[in-house]
């Protein structure tokens, strides 16, 4: 079980940040969410937040320089999930899918050609929508890491 939970809270959904809410209560595992807006959080001495400045990549860098190993962080952003796995702390995306030392490369890979493809101007459609399964998917892998 990780000690501490961090979350890439600007693009979370709320449906994910309540899961880990009521995850953070049950297991007593602190949790920090990291944004450049103002959150709402629950009152808990177990949840707090980070309102970093705006900018690009600025609540990434904020994480990776606070997390350490055996941490959980919340990303759907690969760049991230890739340097913070470097830090020995392992990620769930918002979609429920793990990624540590042996699937990060191959994360990246697609990433990286996926821009490439947008880049030279095709249209890729983008992400598909949040839907039930994710959430289901999430609370299943949350649940498996927790206890």
């Amino acid at each position: 079980m990780p000690h501490k939970i961090w979350v890439d809270a600007d693009a979370c959904p709320k449906v994910i940040k309540e899961i880990l809410f009521r995850a953070v209560k049950r297991t007593q595992v602190p949790m920090t969410l990291v944004a450049n807006r103002p959150l709402y959080t629950p009152p808990s001495d177990l949840i707090d937040s980070i309102m970093v400045p705006q900018g690009f990549d600025v609540a990434d860098e904020a994480i990776v320089d606070r997390v350490g190993g055996n941490e959980l962080v919340i990303t759907e952003d690969i760049p991230l999930a890739a340097a913070v796995i470097e830090k020995g702390a392992v990620v769930l995306t918002t979609h429920g899918r793990m990624l540590n030392a042996g699937n990060i490369g191959e994360a990246l890979s697609v990433r990286n050609f996926m821009d490439e493809v947008r880049s030279a101007g095709v249209q890729t459609g983008g992400p598909a929508a949040f839907s039930r399964r994710d959430r289901e998917k999430f609370a299943n892998a949350l649940q498996r890491l927790m206890g």
